[in-house]
């Protein structure tokens, strides 16, 4: 903690250097919502010292509360707070970029090979090098976000909810209103009145004709009104794209979802492989457009509330709540992801491997994944 208080955070980062750092991780940021976050702590509030671990907090606790890519808005947030508006496109733009780019090679590939590159070497080495950072995230963020013993319960039973399969949503929403009431409680009186509100783009319909409107309408309606993982964005898509417009067999959704969870960055560019699919580049720019846009509006629009709801002490007592379930939320993810992915003694020994370098010599977690791709490769090519 002592480390903490100086030097504090910088106020401010320049254009260029938020363009570096958010497309640096948009090539490095394997492995889901959960490792994008416990990266960005890492780099952004241990190396880089751009935030303090509490406006860490409160972003991520925000951006959990909208609908869309956790992640992708978290990076939206923080390059509003770096560099106001000309950081907010910069920050999301420069994360969602390198991904699209690989999702939209792999669609040519796709259409021209009629399957999928393989990608199981690369999964089985990053994914327990991935374990480790969440796991060192939490154990940061845990120290300033579980502050009291009652918000540590907080967080277990968020962990435990999620893993017994209750809606993000409500675990978020529920934790924060038990604070809330907590806060009240203690101090005999209301606090300051406060409002959170959700603005959610109508839902446009698409015609049957695959044209560039459709497709953007058609992503930017997913885009306003997911909560939750990957495999929420696939039951989306399936009931728009498979079941109510025919433009995609189960098959292609199915191997587009996989491409969003093989390639680094946010998994929503799984909208930037169907865009191709359906109308080639100009439907990949129209999909992908599509799917982030409402993610950029909602932080617009938001952004400026955030440090105004921190002063509010209901407000704030509201935030507490919210932070403490997200990070039971990652654990959650991360007990999940941990079983899949520590499979057998190789794993085991990256992963161990990882959590020395990591804690020990510090190395970058982005190093890291990229070490791990590297060992996954190798391993597939020996067995």
């Amino acid at each position: 903690m002592m480390a903490d208080a100086a030097p504090g955070p910088t106020e401010r980062a320049s254009l260029g250097e938020l363009a570096v750092f958010f497309l640096r991780l948009g090539v490095t940021a394997f492995g889901g919502p959960a490792a994008h976050i416990s990266m960005m702590e890492s780099m952004l509030v241990r190396e880089r010292r751009w935030l303090s671990r509490e406006k860490f907090l409160d972003l991520l606790g925000a951006a959990n509360l909208l609908p869309g890519p956790t992640s992708t808005e978290l990076a939206i947030y923080i390059g509003y707070q770096k560099a106001g508006f000309a950081g907010l496109l910069l920050g999301g733009g420069c994360f969602i970029l390198p991904a699209a780019l690989l999702t939209l090679a792999l669609a040519w590939a796709y259409v021209r090979l009629g399957s999928l590159p393989q990608a199981a070497g690369v999964l089985y080495g990053i994914k327990p090098v991935i374990i480790v950072v969440i796991a060192e995230a939490l154990w940061h963020l845990g120290g300033t976000a579980l502050k009291t013993w009652l918000l540590a319960l907080v967080g277990l039973v968020a962990t435990a909810a999620a893993l017994l399969g209750a809606n993000p949503l409500a675990i978020l929403l529920a934790a924060g209103a038990a604070m809330v009431t907590m806060r009240l409680a203690q101090r005999k009186r209301a606090g300051p009145e406060m409002f959170f509100g959700c603005s959610l783009f109508a839902a446009a319909g698409a015609s049957t004709t695959v044209g560039l409107l459709p497709i953007f309408l058609a992503f930017a309606k997913t885009g306003a009104v997911v909560f939750g993982s990957g495999y929420v964005l696939l039951a989306f898509l399936r009931a728009d794209l498979v079941d109510r417009f025919h433009w995609l067999s189960e098959a292609q959704l199915l191997d587009a979802v996989a491409v969003g969870q093989f390639t680094p960055g946010p998994v929503f560019t799984t909208a930037t492989f169907i865009g191709y699919l359906l109308a080639g580049v100009p439907g990949a720019i129209a999909a992908t457009l599509g799917i982030f846009a409402p993610a950029f509006a909602l932080v617009a629009i938001s952004g400026p509330i955030i440090p105004r709801l921190r002063r509010s002490p209901a407000a704030g007592a509201f935030l507490d709540g919210v932070n403490a379930a997200a990070l039971g939320l990652i654990a959650a993810v991360g007990w999940q992801l941990g079983r899949a992915a520590l499979v057998d003694a190789t794993t085991v020994v990256i992963a161990m491997v990882s959590a020395l370098l990591l804690l020990r010599f510090r190395v970058s977690s982005a190093w890291l994944v990229l070490g791990g791709a590297i060992a996954g490769l190798v391993t597939s090519a020996v067995g």
